[in-house]
């Protein structure tokens, strides 16, 4: 692309603060949105963000900092919304500048609950966003691997390859390795389902399954996000590259997982209001379950998701985890 893009962030958690961060090391100036002007402040004065990855310190000249999203929106070229998907409906509201000449890309990790729409989806049919300016950022990559700058991997997907390219360009470095995709709606939907899986695989952990039973339920995960992916926009894809299998695999084993944690609570007994209120941060995948469950119901002919079911039994039926992971284990081959 012939000009130079300016970037910009919105968001502040730690996903955020990790793709800021990246940017950093190829840009002279990231713009960064956050609702929080305690946020802000902080970062003016003790230049790290004073809630998630602290240990990340920024040179505050590179940064242009705003808590009013139509300023930020105004000043970048390239839009990166990194807002938990249960709140970022309400953030869009206060916008009132046109986006469609803007290339907006996402890095949410689920679907918009008052739309039942992708990320990309609700640009395209609420801002008028051509698909060819939207893209997504998919893992595997925890945001506290960036902080201690350990080697990760990074797809970019975007229908317009020249744009995917530049977006990759930007986020590589030294410890940042990137590749770019053409399949925006199912990578988009592999970073929601990831994270629904990864509930499981914490269940399943604080019940007291073991590795074996870990690796099978992984092995039947991959197919069901397979199967629900096909049926959502069928397209020749390969599950299992990196954007797909090795999210899932990061996301369902790692111990900075927030989902996996939240599983976790769950499966030792913790009510989902009391797990939510012990982390500190947004577990995804909670509402990604409800999401994924209600698409599938839409389906004339419903997809196969036994995984899926089962973490919605749990978390939304109130089910008991363990009579419901017994059954479950039958279902898994």
């Amino acid at each position: 692309m012939s000009k130079e893009l300016k970037y910009a962030v919105f968001g502040s958690g730690s996903w955020a603060t990790a793709i800021v961060k990246m940017l950093c090391e190829n840009n002279e100036k990231v713009g960064w949105y956050m609702r929080s002007v305690y946020t802000k402040e902080h970062l003016l004065k003790e230049q790290h963000n004073p809630t998630y990855l602290s240990s990340v310190e920024f040179h505050l000249e590179q940064l242009k900092l705003s808590n009013d999203i139509n300023e930020m929106v105004a000043y970048a070229d390239i839009l990166i919304f990194v807002i938990p998907s249960a709140f970022i409906n309400g953030e869009l509201k206060k916008l009132h500048l046109e986006l469609k000449d803007k290339i907006v890309v996402s890095a949410v990790k689920g679907i918009v609950p008052e739309t039942g729409l992708l990320l990309g989806e609700h640009f395209h049919e609420n801002f008028n966003v051509p698909f060819e300016n939207i893209g997504v950022i998919a893992g595997p990559c925890h945001a506290e691997e960036v902080a201690l700058e350990r080697l990760s991997y990074l797809t970019i997907s975007c229908a317009d390859a020249v744009k995917a390219q530049a977006i990759a360009d930007a986020l590589s470095c030294e410890y940042i390795k990137t590749k770019i995709s053409d399949d925006i709606i199912g990578t988009e939907y592999a970073v929601m389902l990831k994270n629904i899986y990864a509930i499981a695989a914490g269940i399943a952990h604080g019940l007291g399954y073991g590795d074996n039973f870990q690796s099978v339920l992984m092995s039947n995960a991959i197919r069901e996000m397979k199967r629900f992916i096909k049926k959502m926009h069928k397209m020749k894809r390969n599950i299992n590259n990196s954007a797909y299998l090795g999210d899932l695999l990061v996301t369902g084993y790692s111990v900075f997982s927030r989902n996996r944690m939240f599983g976790n609570m769950i499966g030792k007994g913790y009510t989902v209001k009391s797990a939510q209120m012990e982390m500190s941060m947004v577990a995804e995948g909670y509402y990604a379950t409800k999401s994924a469950f209600e698409l599938n119901k839409k389906n004339i002919k419903k997809t196969k998701l036994p995984i899926i079911n089962a973490v919605y039994d749990v978390l939304y039926e109130g089910k008991d985890a363990k009579k419901v992971f017994q059954k479950l284990t039958e279902k898994l081959d």
